[in-house]
């Protein structure tokens, strides 16, 4: 199951690469007429409109990128099959489709259906789709119907499969939507409270990867919340369809605004605790692999290269991290300090967001990041040396630095460095990455080195033959040289 969950977050990094785009659209648009949102330049008004369609087309984004992205070897037919499952569905359970299908007037059909074009079904569409791809994408028919072999087959067999699919969703979505909606509106109700709950959880949930599942509740339209789309959606319009429970409770940025402090100054801030508590013969390497990790989260909001690098060594000291996180973003929500992202909480989605009508007071969360920082490097400093807590740098063995020699690449030595600690070529069943990760299948784990791979990356997560090595966001060029390696 663990392997089977690293394909379907890294085909996810597909559709989620596109945010940035949207957000940068948006972003330049609302900063130049943030007042009329368009209605004062056509230049605005072009880029809003711009970004507007990759925001608001996501659901279907996901089906095609995640059929993509699952399919063994890449290949645009596995994609049309993922737009193919993803019409089937939405056009079956759409709510006029529905009212014919059950006899039931438009105005009485579950409002489940009003929200079938949702980033659930799209991945679930993407998931059908890429699977049948691989299944069938070399099938051979008779010869008198040997036209529709192969991968042309596939969206064939996968209209068919989801209009199954689509008859049990007819009586089981009302029922995930019901409970989607509860769970969110649970937190979502207790206002800036739960902003801060669904912040600790948000954290707390990245080793296991489910932070995603989270995230979809509060950051896009599965429950009505969409706080994404909200804040970089027409302010007059920002309120609008707000489930009933909520109003009153919800501001327009709060599921997203607290993780700026975070992600830019206080990870910042345990960059330094670590430097600073580092022995004196590694200091200078954990120096160069902290500033660069701080970089990334400050810049870009990509924080795993950081939050890897001590969630297993120092797993108290992660939990103080999400209970820090809860904490940032219940003052930012509690403050109606307002910013919001399309990719990340780092620099760019944050100077994109300041002209944004939706954004209020953004400026404030850079004081609150400050304080923050400060937070962040005396707690961690004064637990790390209390408690001899075995963080970079401070562990029995030295870290080894991996040194590009004789005309080759640093991304070349590193994935030369890490083929035999994972057991040779014979040892790597597949090879495949995220955003910051190697996702690995092996023959053997009990061949995997781990304590000699966290000496060279910033970490390590083994559940049977899946392995994930922590790389950072230069991961994809180390597994294009592994990959030539074996």
């Amino acid at each position: 199951m663990f392997s089977y969950l690293q394909k379907i977050g890294k085909a996810l990094m597909v559709p989620v690469a596109v945010l940035p785009a949207a957000a940068i659209l948006m972003g330049i648009g609302y900063w130049i007429d943030p007042v009329g949102w368009g209605a004062n330049s056509q230049l605005a008004a072009f880029l809003i409109k711009a970004g507007a369609a990759i925001i608001d087309n996501m659901p279907i984004l996901f089906a095609v990128g995640v059929a993509f992205g699952l399919s063994k070897d890449k290949n645009g037919a596995a994609a049309l099959a993922g737009l193919v499952a993803f019409e089937v569905v939405t056009t079956l359970l759409s709510v006029g489709a529905v009212a014919q299908m059950t006899g039931v007037p438009a105005d009485q059909v579950s409002p489940a259906f009003g929200k079938i074009n949702n980033q659930f079904i799209g991945i679930l569409c993407g998931v059908v789709a890429g699977e049948l791809y691989n299944k069938f994408h070399t099938l051979e028919l008779p010869k008198f119907l040997a036209f529709f072999s192969g991968k042309r087959f596939v969206p064939i067999i996968t209209s068919v499969v989801m209009l199954v699919v689509s008859f049990i969703l007819l009586y089981i979505w009302p029922i995930i939507y019901a409970g989607l909606v509860g769970f969110g509106i649970s937190i979502a109700k207790l206002g800036p409270v739960g902003a801060g709950v669904y912040g600790f959880f948000n954290r707390l949930l990245i080793p296991v990867g489910l932070h995603h599942a989270l995230n979809s509740v509060f950051w896009f339209n599965v429950a009505g919340i969409n706080d994404i789309g909200r804040f970089w959606g027409d302010p007059a319009a920002a309120y609008a369809g707000l489930p009933e429970a909520v109003e009153g409770a919800y501001h327009v940025g709060m599921y997203q605004a607290g993780f700026f402090p975070i992600m830019m100054f206080g990870l910042l801030g345990a960059c330094l605790a670590f430097i600073k508590t580092a022995k004196p013969a590694n200091k200078e390497k954990i120096k160069s692999i902290m500033l660069a990790a701080g970089f990334a989260s400050f810049f870009t909001g990509v924080t795993e290269p950081i939050e890897f690098a001590f969630m297993f060594v120092a797993p108290g000291l992660y939990l103080l991290h999400a209970v820090l996180t809860g904490i940032s973003v219940f003052l930012a929500a509690s403050l109606n300090w307002m910013a919001g992202f399309g990719f990340s909480a780092g620099l760019v989605d944050f100077v994109l967001s300041l002209r944004n009508p939706n954004a209020n007071s953004p400026i404030m969360l850079i004081v609150l990041g400050i304080v923050f920082f400060v937070i962040y490097y005396v707690v961690f400093t004064f637990v790390i040396n209390k408690f001899n807590v075995k963080t970079p740098g401070r562990e029995d063995e030295e870290l080894v630095e991996v040194v590009a020699e004789g005309g080759v690449n640093a991304h070349t030595a590193v994935a030369v460095a890490l083929l035999p600690l994972l057991g040779g070529k014979e040892n790597l069943v597949t090879i495949d990455n995220c955003t910051t990760r190697l996702r690995l299948e092996v023959a053997d784990s009990s061949k995997v080195n781990d304590a000699e791979i966290k000496k060279i990356a910033a970490g390590i997560i083994k559940k049977g033959n899946a392995v994930q090595v922590i790389i950072g966001p230069h991961v994809e060029f180390v597994a294009t040289e592994l990959k030539k390696l074996v």
